[in-house]
């Protein structure tokens, strides 16, 4: 029994009170094991995070979420990842650093947040100087946030809706919108406002992403909206038009398709008008399927000398 692990889960919002530390399986799907996918430096992060040599990338696998349109849908449904040990996960942090990583960057972390923060500490301990990204749904409870003081650096946080019923049809969660917007001010209260160094990579700070849904901009806005109520320019926001049907959205005709540019063109219309100061957008052609990379374990698995 790992003591580290709740006997009774409630690290995401959902609850589900599993004892994990038996090896109950939670709705995110993990158990009392730790599993990653991958663990390399990635390029495909917004510039301050991956910078010239990249962010050093650890894909978890499972998720609270479970959004029907999920991208790394391989991880987040568990079905890629190999165990790992908290001490191997150490490892792969001095690794990425060793590599030339700008930070180390935790994808999908909520569930297994109790051991990495012990990784992390372990890291340090060794020499671990890199920053550490919390990259997250938003989906976030208060607690966790509080438990990641001293620990993260930085929060790579979606804010996916305004929209409860959206919330609940895409992510089974209509209490999204709420959770998110209390998480993000925790967020900036803990860590501060954006601050990059002096060749413009991120040290601290929040950013926020918004992925715009096909045919959805009335909510965009009203998440850009929403955010800049309650944050305003403390943060730096990343509107992004990559939206990829996956196989999940043929359920869902209304968002089998990509965004549209008009759409796209008038939330950075909003953006501006708004008075959003730090913000990145993308170009087009970006609903591609290599924004995904390969869950192959690289990185994870200790070579053979």
């Amino acid at each position: 029994m790992d003591e580290n692990l709740p006997t009774s889960c409630q690290l995401c919002p959902r609850a589900c009170r599993a004892n994990r530390a038996a090896g109950q399986r939670g709705i995110c799907g993990a158990d009392d094991s730790l599993r990653a996918a991958r663990s390399a430096l990635h390029h495909w992060e917004e510039p301050p995070i991956s910078g010239t040599q990249g962010s050093g990338t650890v894909f978890f696998s499972n998720c609270p979420l479970h959004c029907v349109y999920c991208q790394n849908e391989q991880i987040s449904s568990g079905r890629a990842g190999e165990e790992v040990s908290g001490g191997r996960l150490a490892e792969m942090f001095l690794e990425l650093q060793d590599q030339g990583a700008h930070n180390i960057n935790l994808v999908t972390p909520t569930q297994y947040a109790p051991q990495i923060t012990t990784a992390i500490h372990a890291a340090r301990k060794m020499g671990l100087v890199l920053p550490v990204v919390y990259n997250t749904s938003g989906y976030e409870t208060l607690e966790a946030i509080r438990q990641l003081s001293g620990v993260v650096d930085i929060y790579l946080t979606d804010f996916k809706y305004a929209s409860c019923e959206l919330a609940a049809r895409y992510s089974s969660a209509p209490d999204y919108p709420d959770i998110a917007i209390q998480a993000l001010k925790a967020m900036v209260e803990q860590v501060g406002g954006y601050r990059v160094d002096t060749t413009q990579i991120m040290q601290s700070g929040v950013i926020v992403r918004h992925l715009m849904l096909p045919g959805q901009l009335e909510d965009s806005i009203a998440v850009l909206q929403q955010v800049f109520n309650a944050v305003g320019n403390a943060v730096c926001y990343s509107l992004m038009n990559q939206f990829t049907p996956m196989p999940r959205c043929s359920s869902y005709p209304e968002i089998a398709g990509t965004v549209a540019e008009e759409e796209y063109s008038e939330l950075i219309d909003f953006a501006l008008d708004l008075g959003i100061t730090n913000s990145f957008m993308q170009e087009g052609g970006t609903a591609l399927e290599s924004f995904i990379p390969p869950f192959d374990l690289t990185g994870v698995r200790i070579l053979n000398h």
